[in-house]
């Protein structure tokens, strides 16, 4: 058995979206891995570069002519060493010469290959055999801002959080009854309302802010009565995107209101206790660290989570541990680059006590690696839809980990909650 990188090989594919984005094999000689990279529509300023210049095409061509002829022949046991190669073949601090998706392919990719190499599943591989915890699946039910078109809520994502499940397999169910009792009510509510869906299987409709919190509280309420265990409701924001930096004001359209930064506190704090929401994500634009900080220390039992402040990136959190901003913190493997990196970045936040929430992209593939990655790392929380395709490969793939556990499968501790 030989964990020895023999071939690479990278590919274009397509995402969720239908854009282009790399794929990449790793064989060892007993061991395959693959993996293909997602893309997000909102992004945060500090993610690393997607792709060189020239966009995929290009980031194989880097692929074939600079990182396959120095990583075959290396060890793909050796994560730390293979992630360390990329940022030395790169040179740069934003992955902006092989590209950011290029390096999380490879990374993931080389990951599996060893854990198949051994005959494991990756979360074991990766998380040894301590790893045996499930996380809660965190789920966009009713989708805004960036993620539609025409008439829709400001807000970009309206969530579902089944918080007290005994087993995955529940959580994920009771998300889905969530998702169909928001379509009926959406029917009753919009007439016109046809189904329609973002890219992540949310639907859209014609709402305000005010009216989609008030469909989701009530469908949580519903389902928690009647699955026995609490589903809460949560937000992300996605403030970044109603900041107009000229005005410094979050501008919501579709409500016709202008905030600044003091009365956007009140709103999100108002919202938390009306709602009772236990989960909001990017309440603040991505450089309002003061806002995060505050709003952190007058809400309870809540988890306030940063994702465009931090792009799991451990520098930006240790300014956020440092201020006391935020106290969760969305972790996407592409914003970063490799496993070692993403694994600094959750090591770093549970030192710190903020719970890391392992999350897709709106524009993913059914590849599932994260649904491992969830268990491996100990993220008590997965943000992966509820019923689109890319996002049930996750999902599914969580049940089957599940299965695997048998009797030693238990669900995550959410202390804040």
């Amino acid at each position: 058995m030989s964990t020895v990188i023999e071939d690479m090989i990278a590919r274009k594919v397509f995402n969720s979206r239908g854009d282009e984005t790399i794929e990449v094999d790793v064989i060892t000689s007993s061991g395959f891995g693959r993996a293909s990279a997602p893309a997000g529509k909102s992004r945060g300023k500090a993610e690393v570069v997607y792709y060189p210049h020239g966009g995929v095409d290009e980031a194989i061509k880097k692929f074939e002519e600079l990182i396959a002829p120095e990583l075959i022949g290396l060890n793909a046991d050796f994560q730390e060493e293979i992630d360390k190669a990329l940022h030395e073949i790169d040179n740069t601090t934003d992955f902006r010469v092989i590209g950011g998706n290029t390096a999380f392919a490879i990374s993931v990719a080389n990951a599996e290959a060893a854990a198949n190499s051994y005959g494991l599943p990756l979360f074991q591989y990766l998380g040894g055999y301590a790893a045996h915890e499930l996380p809660y699946p965190l789920g966009n039910v009713i989708s805004g801002g960036k993620h539609t078109h025409g008439k829709s809520p400001d807000i970009q994502e309206f969530l579902a959080l089944p918080y007290e499940a005994d087993s995955f397999l529940e959580a994920a169910a009771a998300n889905i009854k969530i998702h169909k009792k928001v379509k009926d009510a959406l029917k009753k509510k919009d007439k016109l309302f046809n189904g329609g869906k973002s890219d992540e299987g949310a639907w859209t409709a014609n709402l305000t802010d005010t009216e989609a919190l008030e469909i989701m509280a009530n469908a949580c309420e519903e389902v928690s009565n009647e699955v026995g265990f609490k589903c809460g409701l949560g937000v992300d924001v996605a403030s970044s995107s109603l900041w107009n930096t000229e005005k410094e004001k979050y501008v919501y359209q579709r409500e016709g209101k202008e905030l600044e930064s003091g009365e956007q506190l009140e709103f999100i704090k108002q919202i938390i206790e009306k709602y009772h929401l236990v989960y909001v994500e990017d309440p603040f634009h991505e450089e309002d660290y003061e806002s995060f900080a505050e709003l952190t220390r007058k809400v309870k039992n809540c988890l306030i989570c940063g994702d465009d402040i931090f792009v799991t990136n451990t520098e930006r959190l240790a300014q956020g541990i440092k201020m006391q901003a935020a106290n969760a913190i969305i972790i996407k493997l592409n914003q970063v680059g490799t496993l070692t990196d993403a694994l600094e970045t959750i090591e770093a936040a549970k030192r710190a006590g903020y719970i890391p929430v392992i999350s897709h992209r709106s524009g993913d593939t059914c590849d599932w690696h994260i649904a491992h990655l969830a268990v491996a790392f100990k993220c008590p929380i997965i943000k992966t839809g509820v019923v689109e395709g890319a996002r049930i490969a996750k999902i599914n793939e969580l049940l089957r980990i599940e299965e695997f556990l048998g009797d030693r499968a238990k669900m995550a501790e959410l202390q804040i909650l």
